[in-house]
């Protein structure tokens, strides 16, 4: 068995890689209607779903990575959500940052680095 595990695999990259007790979770956007919020919360509940398939869940985050369209223009909405979802007793490191992103509808792109709940079992080497 490799120490290497890819989950939700296809031609471009794996959605999570988990390497020995860390998880990496790769950029997740929405283009749900409604604006930063409705964008924010929605990556964010697509992040707690790929963090329970990986074993772990947002009171395990190490760093955050999220990358706006429009920073003065979304920055203080994209933080009202993130302080409704994020855990105030284990907050990672995080940056925020202006980016022209992969679609001109994506407003945010979120990243996430998490380590695993202690004794979970990581299961095969890759899935698509």
């Amino acid at each position: 068995m490799t120490d290497i595990v890819r989950k939700d695999t296809n031609a471009r990259l794996s959605r999570i890689v988990i390497h020995g007790d860390t998880v990496y979770v790769a950029g997740v956007t929405s283009a749900a209607a409604g604006g930063i919020t409705a964008q924010t919360r929605d990556a964010l509940t697509k992040i707690d779903g790929y963090l329970a398939a990986a074993g772990t869940d947002k009171s395990r985050l190490l760093s955050v990575q999220i990358w706006l369209a429009d920073i003065d223009r979304d920055f203080a909405g994209m933080n009202a959500v993130w302080a409704e979802w994020a855990l105030p007793d284990a907050m990672p490191t995080r940056a925020t940052c202006e980016a022209k992103l992969a679609a001109p509808e994506l407003l945010v792109e979120i990243i996430v680095t998490a380590a695993k709940r202690p004794g979970y079992v990581s299961g095969p080497v890759s899935e698509s």
